[in-house]
């Protein structure tokens, strides 16, 4: 007889943790695994529709604190694999984005197995959605930038030039730690001190919080909002309420 064909792997998005954000895909995936490997970003009510009789695997990272190495997360992923389970290595967000999933597929493919790619609602939508404002707007910016605020050397650099200049937006993702990093850049290339910047906690959950604040006041607002949840940075967007009332505000003072 031969060999049964080991089952694809795949690599799914479960959205930024509400459940009701999930794809169909996601959903059926999810529901058929016989393991699910997932981050620490996956919220309780996604993992609930996972198998009664199946395994669920917790191998999540953080910045700056306790992690499953990289390659320990591999091995997990191909040892199940190899031994006949459907595997689903569920990520928090879009695998796509800043999930180590080159990483992950270049050990599959190491192993000689097939996988799929499941892309999911990436925080920086959910988080746009969150403050009732575009990712892109016509006359204030054709581009937004993703970024994050760390990576394996620490702090990371970016384009600070051009971040700073007036109308550029960008999404920071693990940036809570990086914040007055971020500002003292971006005030060194000459940004402005009032360019409005939102954190958004906890994208598109029941315990969503929302900080808006400017780029002068971006550390000591995080600091004192002691944030304990995943969150996005936002660089030159702020609510649209609260925009409303800055453009309110100039208008009286004209």
């Amino acid at each position: 007889m031969p060999a049964t064909p080991p089952k694809p792997i795949a690599f799914v998005g479960a959205g930024p943790g509400d459940a009701d954000l999930l794809t169909l895909r996601a959903l059926r995936l999810i529901e058929a695994a016989d393991v699910v490997v997932h981050d620490r970003l996956v919220s309780p009510d996604i993992l609930r529709f996972a198998r009664p009789d199946g395994q669920l695997v917790a191998a999540g990272k953080q910045g700056f604190g306790p992690s499953t190495p990289q390659a320990a997360i591999n091995a997990l992923i191909v040892g199940h694999a190899l031994a006949g389970a459907a595997v689903v290595r569920l990520k928090g967000g879009d695998p796509v984005i800043f999930g180590r999933l080159d990483e992950e597929i270049a050990a599959v493919e190491a192993a000689g197995l097939p996988f799929e790619i499941v892309p999911g609602i990436t925080a920086a939508s959910a988080a746009a959605a969150a403050i009732g404002q575009s990712l892109t707007r016509r006359g204030r910016n054709a581009a937004v930038r993703f970024l994050t605020g760390h990576d394996m050397a620490g702090f990371a650099d970016h384009d600070w030039r051009t971040l700073a200049r007036p109308g550029e937006v960008a999404a920071i993702y693990m940036g809570k730690r990086a914040a007055r990093f971020v500002q003292g850049r971006l005030l060194m290339h000459g940004a402005d001190r009032a360019t409005p910047v939102t954190i958004v906690e906890n994208a598109a959950r029941a315990d969503q919080r929302v900080i808006a604040t400017t780029l002068e006041r971006l550390p000591a607002d995080l600091d004192a909002a002691a944030l304990s949840g995943p969150a996005l940075t936002f660089l030159g967007l702020s609510p649209r309420a609260a925009e409303a009332r800055i453009s309110q505000t100039q208008q009286e003072l004209a």
